[in-house]
């Protein structure tokens, strides 16, 4: 490989020329001070706080996934126990034989975002090992072996009686597919979003590394429906139609206190997904992005754009919450919510 081909090959330039890549700072520095403002007319900085009065902190940070879940109506959910970090290995398979969950199973924080600490668990002896690296409360979720993972951000101003669904993003999971000469490391190496997933995969995949892959034979490397963790992620803009809004209004509705939000669910078919047979796995408040601005080429003057329409919508949604009774969470005890929230999601 020549200089200028290691070059153009490294992990700094592959993340250099995709803005997708760049740091949360330097994408979101427009809006910090669109944020000031709106703070300004608030007269607080935890506006946004308001914006689905039934979720702590309005879905910021630090609310509580399992609690969130708990909201949604059951036909729309996968089996989800909560697990005390303190719990043993016995409690935690008991639990999971009461609950009907078989394995694989997903395990993830319940504090914490962007796949932080989610992992598939295959079995009961990677229990062991989930629990050595876990320092605080999760969640044992039932697999949803569903074809298509949808992130559906949904808007209802409290004022309307109809929301509409605004963002749309299609998540493609991070793979290779073989040639029949390659190895699976070779493979992963020659894809660039596979290549800034290097340190993860040879981990995962130890002792398979210098396998040769058949020709035309997909290796999923990660199946979790995360960007942090190699997803791609696609514009669905294109789904957006009334049907598909009356559908989440239905859900929507049923979810006291909440407007503004992300649905990360999968369904069998884009069928299906209209008609409101999926699987919400997780529901994200105002913290939550509308994700499809990470299609691979997607301006960035325009994502930000859809982003200063974002937190528009967060200010104009809370002020209406407010007017309507609801008050902003303080202060003293948002800061609270960040502490514990920061304790659940860094790195040891």
């Amino acid at each position: 490989m020549t200089f200028r081909e290691r070059i153009i090959r490294s992990n700094f330039f592959i993340k250099l020329k995709s803005w997708e890549y760049w740091p949360f700072g330097i994408v979101q520095f427009p809006l910090f001070i669109y944020f000031a403002w709106l703070s300004i007319r608030s007269r607080s900085l935890i506006f946004f706080s308001a914006s689905n009065p039934g979720i702590a902190m309005g879905g910021m940070f630090g609310e509580s996934k399992y609690e969130v879940l708990k909201k949604i109506p059951e036909p729309y959910i996968p089996k989800t126990i909560f697990i005390k970090q303190s719990a043993t290995k016995d409690e935690i398979i008991r639990r999971i034989t009461e609950s009907g969950i078989q394995f694989p199973v997903i395990a993830k924080p319940d504090i914490g975002e962007r796949g932080f600490k989610v992992k598939r668990l295959q079995n009961k002896n990677a229990i062991d090992v989930y629990l050595a690296e876990m320092k605080f409360d999760f969640l044992i979720q039932e697999l949803v072996d569903l074809p298509l993972e949808f992130g559906v951000f949904y808007v209802r101003f409290p004022h309307e009686s109809k929301g509409n669904v605004t963002s749309v993003v299609a998540k493609e999971m991070l793979s290779v597919t073989g040639d029949g000469v390659s190895t699976l490391q070779q493979l992963i190496l020659r894809k660039d979003r596979a290549k800034l997933q290097w340190e993860n995969l040879k981990k995962i995949f130890d002792g398979k590394l210098h396998d040769v892959i058949p020709e035309d034979e997909r290796v999923e490397l990660v199946s979790i429906g995360n960007h942090c963790l190699g997803t791609k992620f696609l514009d669905g803009s294109y789904l957006i139609n009334d049907s598909l809004s009356l559908t989440f209004d239905k859900v929507s509705k049923q979810i006291e206190g909440f407007y503004f939000g992300r649905f990360d669910l999968r369904c069998a078919s884009i069928e299906d997904l209209y008609a409101g047979n999926f699987k919400v796995m997780e529901l994200n408040g105002c913290g939550a992005e509308p994700a499809h601005i990470y299609h691979p080429g997607f301006p960035l003057r325009k994502a930000i754009k859809v982003l200063f329409n974002h937190w528009r919508n967060i200010f104009l949604i809370s002020r209406e919450n407010v007017k309507r009774g609801a008050s902003y969470t303080s202060f003293k005890e948002a800061k609270l919510y960040y502490k514990k929230f920061k304790s659940a999601t860094t790195v040891e």
